[in-house]
């Protein structure tokens, strides 16, 4: 079971990215999907999540409005594209599967590596 993040990067104050989440070993059918971000010396915290049974989607509200989670199950990814990007978005970015509709990572049983997102002009 492995999930790999990618598409972070540098990006200017009101940019946008995309990053995804490859997973391998599993199905991502069957899981709630979440985006969760830390910055230096701050706890993880949830930014987004998709739920596996019809596809809802919550947001952090630090982020509604800019952010979107999105999954395609053919190809086994879920995505998170980022737009308006402000300094405050600076943070390593994780995807994550669990069984249930939740932001709290504790909740989380599969973890991906992480992608570093750095906002700065």
């Amino acid at each position: 079971v492995q999930l790999q993040a990618s598409g972070g990067g540098l990006v200017q104050p009101g940019g946008s990215l995309r990053l995804s989440c490859v997973a391998s070993g599993f199905s991502l059918d069957y899981f709630t999907m979440g985006w969760f971000r830390q910055a230096p010396g701050k706890a993880r915290e949830g930014v987004s999540c998709i739920d596996k049974s019809d596809g809802s989607t919550y947001y952090a509200d630090s982020v509604k409005g800019r952010f979107t989670i999105s999954r395609d199950n053919a190809k086994n990814t879920v995505y998170l594209q980022m737009n308006s990007l402000e300094p405050e978005d600076t943070a390593v970015y994780y995807c994550a599967a669990t069984n249930i509709a939740t932001m709290t990572p504790d909740w989380y049983d599969y973890w991906g590596q992480g992608t570093q997102v750095t906002v700065s002009s």
